[in-house]
């Protein structure tokens, strides 16, 4: 008999499998058991069915194994492999703190799932401009490939932080967090 993959039955997998800490998700490899029809919209809202998921500890639970391979995501236990539907980045950034300034500055970004993450060499910052508006979209890597969008009030928060430092012989405007430079603009793009 086939069973079709369930929300529910991912829940009850997850929470068998989970001990401490975050689950092991890079540790699970099993059989692909087809889609899910989960889908997280721009905003960080989960949908199931069509229906939003009101209920963020169950969110929180299922970005805990989300996982990103060739380019697809899916919800993973240590039994079953689901894909899902992800409009932009999986997750979703809402706040952040920083301290230090300068070089020396360390920014830590909070998402709407409650992950925890300071902008570094590991986990990097980036800008992506719309080619037709222009528009920015801001990303931070949060952890094993998944990336969370900055969303647009803290990304004009972030704004105010920035300076500029010269990179490859080009004037860049951008941020320091853990040590390193993360380049938003060019200077000369600067209106």
């Amino acid at each position: 008999m086939i069973v079709k993959p369930s929300a529910d039955g991912l829940v009850a997998s997850v929470k068998a499998a989970s001990k401490k800490g975050p689950p092991p998700v890079h540790l699970w490899n099993p059989d692909f058991c087809g889609d899910l029809d989960m889908r997280i919209a721009r905003d960080g809202t989960w949908f199931y069915l069509g229906t939003p998921i009101g209920r963020a500890p169950l969110v929180k639970l299922f970005s805990s194994i989300l996982k990103l391979e060739d380019g697809k995501y899916y919800l993973v236990t240590p039994v079953e492999k689901v894909g899902i539907k992800v409009d932009d980045a999986p997750l979703l950034a809402v706040d952040f703190e920083v301290t230090g300034d300068g070089p020396t500055q360390e920014i830590r970004f909070f998402t709407k799932t409650e992950d925890e993450v300071v902008a570094s060499a590991e986990n990097p910052l980036r800008v992506v401009r719309d080619p037709e508006t222009g528009e920015p979209s801001p990303y931070v890597h949060v952890r094993r490939g998944l990336e969370a969008l900055i969303d647009r009030k803290s990304f004009y928060r972030l704004v105010e932080l920035g300076t500029q430092e010269r990179l490859d012989g080009t004037d860049w405007f951008g941020l320091w967090s853990g040590g390193q430079f993360f380049p938003v603009i060019p200077t000369a793009e600067l209106t």
